[in-house]
């Protein structure tokens, strides 16, 4: 462990930890940043004239996992490692997630060495696995289901309809009129699971034109209190993709959004390019990213784990397949969705390989 090493280790050397490929930062006897190293202004995207004397709070927000670990390293006088944690800076406009040692020390004025590992990229691949599975399953889970409710609906209702004619009391007809309307649900519910079923017809299109029309019609659904903000990157090249299920992807993130906030809110649309991207375990030169932010309430904690399930909704009366439907589609793409939520803040973020680039190379 790189701690150990630094334990006992000189002031006059202290220079040493320039080169560390580590991020270290040490802590005075108050919690207030004494040195980080370069490695660390990278990875927090912060420079140590801005940080050098100030408390932690000063780099982070929502410390209570730091500050939690760096209380148990100095209640038992040795190194204690937090495996999984979530750090928010104020310079990121992601969290990170890291693993951190705390180690009790005495270098000059410094009382705790705290190092920074970085696990975004194995938990992302595993991650990415994970929910190529899951889509898997949920396609043959998807075509099974529709499969079997959806031939014996055609008879419920012609039966409902049979029976509607006999009835000689008008005020009976309710029930059957209920019966008549549920089997209708229920047939464009299973319409709606066997969609992703449909081959995707790639095309060259502009990423902005798709979230210009999502915007247009969710405006339209609720003009009142609801205000979507534009952040694009115009200098984006075009995406070869579906233009329909992009427009579909966007749509039921966005009306989710709006419905979570009851049509009262912010959602931020933004674009950007990154580079060096590993989706579904190939790696891209370039991808394409769209994030859709919203300031609501946040994704139920009991629901964040099985959000991308089919027929998981956190409203009474949501049916549970727009983000299930949106998962198949970017999948079909070759890209990613993930998110990001807690209460006035909830992130998703789609990943699209910019492959026709790569190809002329």
């Amino acid at each position: 462990m790189l701690s150990a090493v630094l334990l006992n280790m000189p002031s006059t050397q202290l220079p040493t930890l320039e080169h560390l490929s580590t991020a270290i930062m040490l802590l005075d006897e108050q919690s207030r940043i004494a040195y980080l190293n370069p490695a660390a202004e990278h990875l927090f995207a912060v420079s140590r004239s801005n940080l050098a004397g100030h408390p932690l709070q000063h780099a982070f927000s929502h410390t209570e996992q730091l500050f939690s670990a760096m209380q148990s390293a100095l209640s038992s006088h040795a190194s204690h490692i937090e495996h999984d944690m979530l750090l928010s800076t104020h310079t990121l406009d992601h969290k990170l997630h890291l693993s951190c040692t705390v180690t009790p020390i005495h270098l000059d004025n410094s009382a705790l060495l705290l190092e920074f590992h970085t696990i975004d990229r194995p938990l992302k691949l595993a991650r990415e696995e994970q929910m190529h599975d899951q889509t898997q399953a949920n396609r043959l889970l998807l075509r099974n289901l529709a499969h079997e409710i959806k031939n014996p609906l055609g008879g419920i209702r012609g039966a409902a309809q049979l029976l509607e004619q006999e009835l000689e009391k008008p005020a009976l007809r309710e029930y059957t009129q209920v019966v008549i309307q549920e089997a209708d649900r229920l047939r464009s519910l299973m319409e709606k699971l066997l969609v992703p079923q449909q081959a995707p017809h790639f095309s060259a299109l502009n990423i902005h034109e798709v979230l210009e029309r999502v915007r247009s019609v969710v405006l339209a659904e609720l003009p009142e209190g609801l205000i979507i903000q534009r952040d694009y990157d115009l200098s984006l090249p075009e995406l070869e993709g579906d233009k329909e299920q992009l427009i579909q992807v966007a749509l039921n993130i966005v009306r989710n959004a709006a419905q979570a906030m009851k049509g009262n809110g912010t959602i931020i649309l933004r674009t950007r390019i990154s580079r060096q991207v590993t989706l579904l375990k190939k790696r891209h030169r370039l991808a394409l990213s769209v994030q859709i932010t919203d300031n609501g309430p946040g994704i139920p904690t009991h629901l964040r784990d099985k959000i991308f399930y089919p027929l998981v909704s956190g409203r009474a009366d949501g049916h549970g397949l727009g983000l299930t439907l949106a998962q198949d589609f970017v999948s079909q793409h070759q890209g990613s969705i993930e998110f990001e939520s807690e209460p006035g803040r909830t992130c998703f973020t789609l990943l699209l390989p910019l492959t026709h680039l790569e190809k002329r190379k």
